[in-house]
């Protein structure tokens, strides 16, 4: 029986993710011949990982929102290589309204919730599955499934190394993903974590056993916990055997909720953890507290905003916000983006609603006129509360916001822009202009910085400050130095006189001397413009993006 041959497998969204689920399943039944597993990307070729995978008699796929569409033309494409292959799925995305695809002809189990107590009995009795809990499974032409809400006992895990199984050296080049806890003690009904209130722990040993070895092997580790700093002492903890043990270049990823951080937690970061090693990602949502407790959801933005602007300058911090909940007008979805603009994280995310199943907002999408994608990822089309123009303006926000601000190519004008009123319409317009001008998905860097500066003349032509800063965002992202957009350098006599009065090294770096109008590091200081004429130089070491190796002023400046 331990003969069959049994793969574990899944198409990661990119090469250099690492699936957990199939290393611990594997790290759990490794003592099972015939079990093996591989991973591929779902950008790979179908015919190809199919082919990889024909010899097996049973293939089992960890599935996902961002994977089951190619999983199930992969599995198609196994079933016409090989009719006697079963195919088994698993994993949140077949978790929940799984009886569609279980009717497909190319797929014969799914295991659904926790995969696993009920893989380990699939081992152990196949072909004989019938009697097996949470296996969804064709029998004499009918659909049988046994629903068992036990958990699995993860103490089972204590001593498992789900990495051990690959080269270290790979581990460089990949995120790879740890596990403390299970579960969440939040209710939010968009979020398939909130169907498990019931937080479960790792032994702590085998948590500490698991991080160091990734220290010491890899480079950037990210934990899954829904909210890692539930537990103070827990987390604090954490955070100590981190700076006791991580190497250069690590860097971790934690995903929490503010307002609930304790102020022990705070200090802690304040006073000894070094910048840049670690990752915030925290879910805001929304600043609307009626829609915020329409999905049951619990949140002080006051608090959430205050611990972001006390941990800011130690801790890098990506905030997430969800466009189309219950009660969240196109008004409401300004005021939130605008107020979480204005803590000026480096990443933001804006991610549109959608309807997982299994979560109480798909269950419950009538209630609110929701229409939505009936194909995954099950993106919001349009509720009673947005429509579907409404919901295109955002998309084009979105993908500005994603250009210019999260990709680091604008953030100077950005800046000045949200300064002279609405940062929502600002990019929401840009966005609308660039759709028209070029498509976000296929252009070139120049292309992008062209537009940025044709909208700004085209929309603010009297905002000269504006322009000089999209100039200068140019001339600051790139590491050799490029040709001359937007703002020309000083005359070439001047510029010589100037390198050589400051004491330039011109001979290992290359340098641009830009004329403002403005005093640029004062701007970068504290946002305030003080108008004059100044010559800032950039440096270019080609390694690096530009630096500002000093900048000086013509004559007397005033404030404005």
């Amino acid at each position: 029986m331990n003969q069959t041959r049994i793969l574990l497998t899944t198409l990661n969204a990119k090469y250099i993710h690492m699936n957990l689920a199939i290393r611990l399943l594997y790290g759990l039944n490794k003592h099972h011949q015939g079990l093996d597993w591989k991973e591929f990307a779902i950008k790979e070729n179908p015919d190809e990982i199919a082919k990889a995978c024909q010899s097996y008699e049973v293939v089992a796929f960890s599935c996902y929102i961002w994977n089951i569409t190619q999983t199930l033309t992969v599995a198609r494409k196994l079933k016409a290589l090989n009719p006697d292959i079963k195919i088994m799925l698993g994993g949140p995305e077949v978790s929940y309204d799984w009886q569609d695809v279980i009717a497909l002809p190319e797929v014969d189990y799914i295991i659904v919730g926790e995969g696993e107590l009920p893989f380990e009995q699939f081992l152990q009795q196949y072909p004989l599955v019938q009697h097996i809990p949470n296996l969804v499974h064709k029998y004499a032409e009918q659909i049988h499934y046994l629903p068992d809400g036990a958990n699995f006992d993860i103490n089972r895990l204590e001593g498992l190394n789900p990495y051990q199984f690959e080269p270290q050296e790979q581990l460089k080049t990949k995120v790879a993903y740890i596990e403390t806890s299970r579960g969440c003690p939040y209710k939010c009904e968009f979020c398939l974590a909130s169907l498990d209130n019931k937080v479960r722990y790792l032994p702590i040993a085998t948590i500490k056993q698991n991080l160091l070895y990734l220290m010491q092997h890899g480079k950037v580790i990210k934990f899954l916990d829904r909210t890692f700093n539930v537990k103070k002492d827990f987390t604090i903890d954490m955070f100590q055997f981190i700076l006791d043990h991580h190497q250069p270049g690590n860097i971790f990823q934690f995903e929490i909720t503010a307002d609930i951080v304790h102020p022990d937690i705070i200090k802690y970061i304040q006073e000894k953890v070094p910048k840049g090693l670690f990752r915030f990602e925290i879910g805001i949502q929304t600043v609307n507290q009626k829609a915020n407790l329409e999905v049951s959801r619990k949140q002080n933005f006051e608090k959430t905003s205050g611990i972001i602007k006390q941990l800011r300058d130690y801790v890098e911090m990506h905030l997430d916000l969800i466009v189309g909940l219950p009660l969240d007008y196109l008004s409401d979805i300004a005021y939130s983006f605008e107020q979480v603009f204005a803590l000026h994280p480096p990443e933001l995310q804006l991610g549109f609603l959608k309807f997982l199943k299994g979560t109480p907002v798909r269950e419950k999408y009538e209630q609110y006129g929701f229409r939505f994608d009936p194909n995954p990822p099950y993106q919001i089309i349009e509720s009673n509360y947005l429509s579907k123009e409404e919901l295109q303006q955002i998309t084009y926000l979105e993908e500005a916001l994603e250009l210019y601000w999260n990709k680091g190519r604008a953030k100077q004008t950005l800046l000045h822009a949200e300064q002279l009123g609405s940062i929502f319409n600002f990019l929401r317009d840009l966005g609308a202009w660039f759709n028209q001008k070029s498509d976000f998905h296929k252009h070139s860097l120049e292309d992008s910085f062209d537009i940025l500066f044709e909208f700004c003349e085209t929309h603010y032509p009297e905002d000269k400050i504006m322009q000089q800063l999209v100039a200068l965002d140019y001339y600051l992202h790139f590491k050799v130095k490029p040709k001359e957009k937007y703002l020309n350098e000083i005359e070439f006599t001047q510029k010589s006189a100037l390198l050589n009065k400051m004491g330039a090294n011109r001979n290992k770096y290359r340098h641009i001397v830009l004329p403002l109008n403005f005093d640029f590091l004062k701007y970068q200081e504290d946002g305030t413009i003080q108008y004059g004429s100044y010559n800032l130089c950039l440096q270019y070491d080609g390694l690096n993006k530009a630096s500002c190796l000093f900048q000086e002023e013509q004559f007397t400046t005033h404030l404005v």
